[in-house]
């Protein structure tokens, strides 16, 4: 089955850090260009971060900039997001992306709305930061 899998989300306070982890299964990400979105109520659909297959560039939206670090490790078929100092905004349903077309980072991450075609996308995982 071919399918992506989010998982690390939860609810932590403002300054803390999460790691987000994305499997693919049933097929191989080494050839997709890979992105983190997430979606927060009454927004649409936005880049947070993405990592090229072509050679490995990222891009960050200006507001994550510094604090999150977008990973892959194509050996394991996982993909990584590093979240440090996490503030209220960040609070979303982080979601991890797949596509075999886009090769730049910077391409995929802006891509942004209610119906983004990429290849696959997992089931998201919450990601709430509170006091």
């Amino acid at each position: 089955q071919v399918q992506l899998v989010e998982s690390g989300g939860g609810l932590v306070q403002p300054g803390g850090s999460l790691r987000l982890s994305c499997a693919a299964s049933g097929f191989t990400l080494d050839s997709y260009t890979i992105g983190w979105f997430r979606l927060a109520p009454g927004n649409v659909r936005e880049g947070v971060a993405c990592i090229s297959s072509f050679d490995g560039s990222t891009y960050y939206r200006d507001s994550v900039k510094g604090r999150f670090t977008i990973s892959r490790d194509n050996a394991k078929n996982m993909v990584y997001l590093q979240m440090n100092s996490l503030e209220p905004g960040d609070t979303a349903v982080y979601y991890c992306t797949a596509d075999l077309v886009i090769q730049t980072a910077h391409a995929m991450c802006s891509m942004s709305g209610g119906i983004i075609p990429f290849d696959y996308w997992g089931q998201g995982t919450q990601v709430t930061v509170s006091s």
